[in-house]
This record gives structure tokens, sequence and C-alpha cells, in this order.
């Protein structure tokens, strides 16, 4: 069975974990700068790869969400 953080989200269950609209996502998953995969036409996204992103784009969105990086 899956661990959690390799759970597998939605567009809207993204938006609403980054608290991003999800036309900016969908422009930057087009655009490629967003890790995720297009099912058809639906988009996917590993929550490992998004927390994974958002440690190497954008500095302090770990402390933000309150994770620890020592745990």
């Amino acid at each position: 069975m899956d661990k959690p953080s390799d759970s597998v989200m939605t567009i809207d269950e993204l938006s609403a974990y980054l608290k991003i609209a999800k036309s900016t996502l969908y422009k930057l998953a087009q655009e490629g700068k967003l890790p995720g995969q297009k099912v058809g036409r639906h988009w996917r996204f590993r929550k490992n790869a998004v927390d994974r992103w958002l440690e190497q784009n954008m500095p302090g969105a770990a402390a933000e969400r309150g994770d620890d990086a020592d745990s």
C-alpha cells in the first residue's frame, strides 16, 4: 500500500493544499515547471514530488507549512 507521502492529488486537491489558484497550477504544469502528469484530460500530482518542488523553488515554504526537516 502507498505511503501518504506518495499520494496522488487532483488539481482541485493541489490547489487547496498549496492555496494557489487552479489556473496558475495549470499554467505551471503545462510549462513543465510543476511536476505532474496528464492522464487523459486530467492532471495528477504526486504529493512528495510537489513537496520537493516547493523546497527547491520556494525557499522557506517547508517552514511555512510547519514541516520540520530534523524529524
